[in-house]
């Protein structure tokens, strides 16, 4: 687990930010049971971070790129207005298997659609526009997602990336992962159409607003 704060910093960051929908605390503990990466979920402050960028924007039309086991997307359909939508993009049937479970015992469940298969063939798919986008999927491709998704964001849309920081490896990359996201950083970071800000909550969140 990689840790960046004083031990306890975390958990009194959490004891004093809103509470989710405990169903959540229930996915935590089966995504830790029968998921070989479970350090994979979002997480309980970065879900809350995700649920409150949502109700700042006013997000309704919201695309995630990486469902994983449903953690983000249920956290972020709770600031969903009633008329809003998420959907969801995942290639692993096991764990689309416990998303869905946990959509279908929530009430903003039905808010969420996951489309199965592969995130790049989905995104054609879609026409959006979308009002925010969130990428924490396989690393190797985040540059191309961002390309293929900036064109269906909205002016004045946000798009939210995951793992940016990758556990520091960033400052000295070596494996594929590593430059797969010093490229993406960078793509960012040169993007004139775009104001950005790297934000250091967890293992970095990319924060991209297009103009």
């Amino acid at each position: 687990m990689l840790t960046l704060l004083k031990p306890g910093i975390e958990d009194y960051a959490h004891s004093k930010s809103g509470a989710l929908d405990p169903l959540l605390d229930e996915l935590w503990d089966e995504t830790h049971k029968v998921m070989s990466l479970p350090q994979m979920l979002t997480g309980r402050l970065e879900g809350g971070f995700l649920k409150m960028i949502v109700q700042l924007i006013n997000a309704k039309n919201v695309l995630e790129i990486g469902t994983f086991t449903g953690y983000s997307a249920l956290a972020m359909a709770e600031g969903l207005p009633d008329n809003g939508t998420i959907s969801t993009l995942e290639i692993d049937p096991k764990a689309i298997a416990i998303a869905q479970k946990y959509f279908s015992r929530s009430k903003f469940g039905k808010q969420i659609k996951i489309m199965a298969g592969t995130a790049l063939d989905s995104i054609k798919q879609l026409s959006g526009p979308f009002d925010l986008i969130f990428i924490d999927a396989d690393k190797t491709n985040y540059s191309n997602y961002y390309r293929a998704v900036l064109p269906k964001v909205r002016s004045g849309g946000v798009i939210l990336v995951d793992n940016v920081l990758w556990a520091g490896n960033v400052l000295n990359p070596k494996t594929e992962d590593d430059h797969a996201i010093v490229e993406f950083n960078d793509l960012v970071s040169k993007d004139r159409n775009v104001d950005k800000v790297l934000v250091t909550i967890r293992d970095g969140i990319f924060l991209i607003r297009k103009k």
